[in-house]
């Protein structure tokens, strides 16, 4: 009779743990959900309001950019379920899609901040740079990764600070006086770092359905070498595993990028009536915001070029390859027009 009642019990315990365990198991599927959902794009203008009241600024050449900066940061780190790429726990760490969103947003972060640092805010290649960007700039080249201390999020929280004391040097009263050159060379040198990651995430996308390209490494330069063997041409295709990476870097580079466009009409504005440039980089921006339309399958689909199935990749990778066409047109009207 005992011998019953004890194998009763275990039974009984037996199912309570496999309920406890489907319910975490929803539970972590629903988090999953709502934290994988990718933030919305903000307003510039009314951001950079926002900045300058709470922190006081006044309205001079350099607000909007900083500002934009600024927020693209704080989502960054701030946004549901905080930043991810170095979580270790569940769901985090099931979790793909949006460390892989947040990685291209800090590749953005990364490249105007090196910018600003290195060009835009000094006004020749021989005088000091900024104390405060020379702090922040290497906390955001950290392991975007590292969960162990000194964590990824310290880290550009960091830097954030440190923008934001440039910024109040900047706007602000706070002393020694910070600045912002909005030249035609200082944008142009930022474009072409811009110009270099969407030819890269294009050419990501592309290769999702596989294709023999003619090597163009050398770029018809008869007289080029490499350090190995270069074959005459190429077979490229993006591992099945690595499709929705792509896509979804893409998606958090563009999105960023948007946001920093955005900010550079209103801070290069002068700059962009001069060369009559206003509308190549409205046209710009308005090809990366196709990048952020809702996607409405529950994954990211690999079908062929014209075959039954949709292929987002090379969809993601039209609308990049226009918007990049689009900056090489920009970048060569500043330096010629």
């Amino acid at each position: 009779m005992e011998n019953r009642y004890a194998s009763q019990s275990k039974q009984h315990r037996a199912k309570w743990w496999l309920y406890a365990l489907l319910v975490f198991l929803v539970i972590q599927i629903l988090l999953a959900m709502y934290y994988d959902q990718e933030p919305d794009l903000f307003d510039v203008k009314v951001n950079t309001e926002k900045y300058a009241k709470e922190y006081h600024w006044r309205d001079v050449t350099g607000v909007a950019s900083g500002a934009a900066f600024l927020e693209i940061t704080d989502v960054l780190l701030n946004k549901p379920g905080g930043y991810m790429s170095n979580d270790v726990l569940p769901p985090f760490v099931l979790m793909d899609n949006m460390p892989k969103w947040e990685f291209g947003v800090v590749i953005q972060v990364r490249d105007f901040v090196r910018v600003v640092r290195n060009d835009i805010s000094r006004s020749q290649s021989q005088s000091e740079e900024d104390a405060d960007l020379a702090d922040s700039d290497p906390k955001f080249h950290n392991d975007h990764d590292k969960w162990m201390w000194p964590a990824t999020e310290g880290k550009f929280e960091s830097g954030r600070e440190y923008f934001l004391k440039y910024m109040n040097r900047l706007a602000g009263s706070e002393q020694p006086p910070a600045e912002f050159y909005a030249r035609t060379d200082n944008l142009v040198t930022w474009l072409n770092l811009v110009e270099k990651r969407l030819g890269s995430l294009s050419k990501r996308l592309s290769a999702s359905v596989g294709e023999e390209r003619i090597n163009t490494n050398s770029g018809g330069d008869s007289t080029a070498e490499s350090a190995t063997y270069q074959p005459s041409e190429l077979r490229v295709k993006t591992p099945w595993l690595e499709i929705d990476d792509n896509f979804y870097e893409a998606r958090g580079s563009t999105w960023a990028l948007i946001h920093l466009l955005k900010a550079t009409e209103v801070d290069f504005k002068a700059v962009l009536e001069k060369k009559n440039a206003l509308v190549s980089l409205r046209q710009i921006i308005r090809e990366l915001e196709a990048t952020q339309d809702s996607v409405w399958t529950p994954m990211i689909l690999n079908g062929s070029g014209f075959g039954f199935f949709a292929n987002h990749s090379l969809v993601m990778a039209s609308y990049i390859s226009r918007a990049n066409a689009g900056v090489i047109d920009l970048r060569q009207l500043l330096e010629d027009g």
